[in-house]
């Protein structure tokens, strides 16, 4: 556990040490308060042309707002992530240090562990920061704060089981700009493997449902925690922190 947190520690200075995680948070943010504003002024507009047609519908702030928004960033995340997972062992790679990490006294899935754990504080911290913008419904509004909650944890989830598996694809090559395309492809495919699959019925249609890494997330954002959500991400995260592991293994008997 020690080793754990010393690559974790070790992680984390190098990503704020330099202006790239500060911008990253900024990019995010900005993206979230543009859908969250789209999102809110849609909302408005419809509350508007109701009370002057005289319907008077219930307005669900979560459902109108927080959902889409959170939606749209599990997309957004899709592109964010590969830029995250790409340097986590190629860049040790790429500056020499990584024959210096696999011979250290530190267990390969301690450094495996440490690495994607200070990835993944980083992207958490990311997407709280942009989040901040969903403080001014609780202002002027009355929304339900679990699903709130849950919808983060959606994120975070799918967060997790994707740097897990950029990690892997970031352990088998020295070029990030190699790994960080092979990331995107993935992630892409993650995306699109989903589409259509609500209209096939079939068990063909239901699997690949199952497959996309943003179906997940909806059921988050909906203030809902399924067990099948929960089991899809975390098989994902280990299924990714192996084979990183293992691929790690390889290179510590070449070296």
């Amino acid at each position: 556990m020690r080793g754990t947190w010393i690559i974790c520690r070790k992680e984390l200075n190098s990503y704020f040490a330099s202006p790239i995680a500060y911008s990253v948070m900024a990019l995010f943010a900005f993206i979230f308060g543009f859908f969250f504003y789209e999102a809110t002024t849609y909302f408005m507009q419809v509350s508007m042309e109701s009370q002057m047609q005289g319907r008077g519908f219930p307005m669900n702030l979560n459902e109108m707002i927080v959902r889409p928004v959170f939606g749209n960033m599990s997309v957004i995340a899709l592109f964010l992530l590969p830029m995250l997972a790409m340097r986590i062992f190629s860049e040790e790679k790429r500056s020499g240090t990584m024959e210096l990490l696999i011979t250290s006294p530190v267990s390969d899935n301690a450094i495996v562990i440490g690495k994607w754990l200070g990835a993944l504080i980083l992207y958490t911290s990311i997407v709280l920061v942009g989040a901040l913008s969903i403080l001014f419904l609780f202002l002027y509004g009355k929304p339900d704060w679990k699903p709130v909650l849950i919808g983060l944890l959606g994120l975070i989830l799918q967060g997790a089981s994707l740097l897990a598996l950029g990690a892997w694809l970031s352990s088998m090559t020295k070029n990030q700009i190699v790994a960080g395309v092979a990331g995107f492809v993935l992630f892409l495919f993650l995306w699109v493997v989903g589409w259509g699959s609500e209209f096939d019925t079939t068990w063909w249609g239901q699997f690949r449902g199952y497959l996309s890494a943003t179906s997940h997330v909806e059921t988050f954002a909906k203030g809902i925690i399924d067990t099948k959500d929960l089991i899809y991400y975390l098989s994902l995260t280990f299924l990714g922190l192996f084979l990183t592991s293992r691929s790690l293994e390889s290179l510590r008997w070449r070296s």
